[in-house]
């Protein structure tokens, strides 16, 4: 109980997170100073996508335009623009342009969101948290902070199911700033996965949750996702611009904790005349699109 909340007491920030994770015992490939270094913030679906082939780490500019069309499961159908990672890690970072995107009014079951996911190898046990405008979890059409968690491939619940709150100014369901940009971030420490939201600790996952055989993820990816019915695919992702317009959504400064790989992220998306990316970079794109038109 005294480690407990010693522990609690401690992770209130992202950096003191990495100081405890750099501190692991051996045999837990901690991060080099250098490594750490090279990762630190910068001042600057509801799933991890269903379907999505892993990609390699390809070049400095990895796009892969894959438009499969959307994926439908769960009763909606989802499309993504996606960036993602191979690699083994204690977790990963991003920064991401929080926006205020159109979805169909009334619309309880439709959402659109953007997040981070890490994700074990086989993709049952994941952990995420991002932003989502969702009307029928929220109650209204601004963009809301979420954690979200898998476990052996069953579905949980938003902001609960497990989820152990310890900051008490960050809540997950709380409205974000549209237009403003966050960090958000995920790390394993001592077996728990933290989530944090500009870089304060808002809470964290216990590992007890997976019977502790989840502490390192293998596939990392950051991603808008939208939702919505079969055919009916007039929701914006991101500012509801393309990812090659200017003024669209963005997701950057993306960064992995505790791997032998740097960061490289390779993008695709499932349907590229409605939803898509540009300016790609090893760590990072823009994304976004208004769908079939005005909802």
């Amino acid at each position: 109980m005294r480690l407990r909340r010693t522990l609690l007491s401690g992770v209130t920030t992202l950096a003191t997170a990495l100081c405890l994770l750099a501190a692991a015992p051996a045999g837990q490939h901690p991060a080099t100073d250098a490594a750490a270094a090279t990762l630190a913030p910068r001042p600057l679906p509801v799933t991890a996508p269903p379907g999505l082939a892993a990609q390699p780490a390809g070049g400095a500019r990895s796009l892969a335009v894959t438009g499969s069309g959307p994926i439908c499961w769960y009763g909606s159908c989802y499309d993504y623009v996606n960036g993602r990672q191979v690699t083994d890690a204690k977790g990963a970072t991003i920064r991401m342009l929080q926006a205020a995107p159109e979805i169909k009014p009334g619309d309880v079951e439709s959402h659109s969101l953007q997040e981070l996911a890490l994700q074990s190898a086989d993709q049952k046990s994941t952990v995420e948290i991002g932003w989502t405008v969702d009307l029928g979890l929220n109650g209204d059409t601004r963009p809301h902070l979420f954690v979200y968690h898998w476990v052996d491939g069953q579905e949980s619940c938003y902001n609960g199911c497990g989820f152990v709150q310890v900051s008490r100014s960050i809540k997950p369901g709380m409205a974000v700033r549209t237009g403003s940009a966050a960090r958000f971030s995920i790390v394993n420490v001592r077996g728990d996965w933290w989530l944090f939201y500009d870089e304060q600790a808002v809470g964290y996952f216990p590992g007890s949750l997976w019977g502790g055989t989840y502490q390192r993820a293998q596939i990392i990816s950051a991603f808008g996702e939208v939702a919505h019915a079969a055919g009916a695919t007039c929701e914006d992702m991101g500012t509801g611009r393309a990812g090659t317009a200017r003024g669209a959504g963005w997701i950057e400064d993306f960064g992995v904790y505790d791997s032998h790989d740097r960061a490289q992220l390779t993008v695709t998306a499932t349907s590229p005349a409605l939803y898509s990316a540009g300016d790609v970079t090893r760590t990072g794109f823009h994304l976004g699109g208004a769908g079939s038109g005005r909802c």
